[in-house]
C-alpha cells in the first residue's frame, strides 16, 4: 500500500524553511474525491489554521466534480485535517511559541485515502529566497556544462 502523489506545493519549500510535518487525513465529500483522482485540485493557495483544538484547511480548492446528482459544496470551503489529539496540541504550542506557519506541501493517496503532507514552516525573508534562486542558476549552469 504505497503513496501516489497527486500534487506537490513547490512554493512551500521556497517560501518557507520547513521544520517538520504530519501526515493528516481531511473530511471530504465523494465528489470531491473523484475530483482529486481527476487532479483537478490546488493547494498553492491554501492555509492551515488551528481553531478550537481543530485542524483546518482553507482556501484548498477542489474543482467542482461536474457528473455529482447533488448540491454541489463550494470549491475553496473549509476542510477538517485529522490529527491526533497530541499532534495537535504539539503542533499548536510550536506555532504559538516560535511563532510558525502551517504549510499543505503534499496531496497523495495512500491506499483508497487522500492524505495530505502538512510542515511546521518558518518564513523565509527575501534574502534567503535570493540565495535559493542563485543557488538554482548554479547548479542548473553546472548540469549543463557536464552534459
Amino acid at each position: 500500500m504505497g503513496e501516489h502523489v497527486i500534487l506537490k506545493n513547490k512554493k512551500a519549500y521556497f517560501n518557507y524553511e520547513i521544520l517538520e510535518t504530519w501526515e493528516a487525513g481531511i473530511v471530504l465529500t465523494g465528489p470531491e474525491i473523484k475530483s482529486i483522482r481527476a487532479k483537478e485540485v490546488a493547494i498553492e493557495e491554501a492555509f492551515i489554521l488551528i481553531r478550537k483544538g481543530q485542524v483546518e484547511i482553507l482556501n484548498m480548492n477542489i474543482k467542482k466534480y461536474e457528473f455529482a446528482n447533488y448540491v454541489n459544496q463550494d470549491p475553496t470551503r473549509t476542510r477538517k485535517l485529522l490529527l491526533h489529539k497530541q499532534e495537535i496540541k504539539k503542533i499548536l504550542k510550536r506555532v504559538q511559541l516560535e511563532n510558525l506557519t502551517l504549510v499543505p506541501i503534499k496531496l497523495y493517496f495512500r491506499g483508497n485515502y487522500v492524505k495530505i503532507e502538512i510542515g511546521l514552516g518558518r518564513g523565509k525573508k527575501l534574502v534567503d529566497k535570493r540565495e535559493a534562486i542563485k543557488k538554482r542558476d548554479i547548479e542548473r549552469r553546472l548540469n549543463k556544462i557536464k552534459y
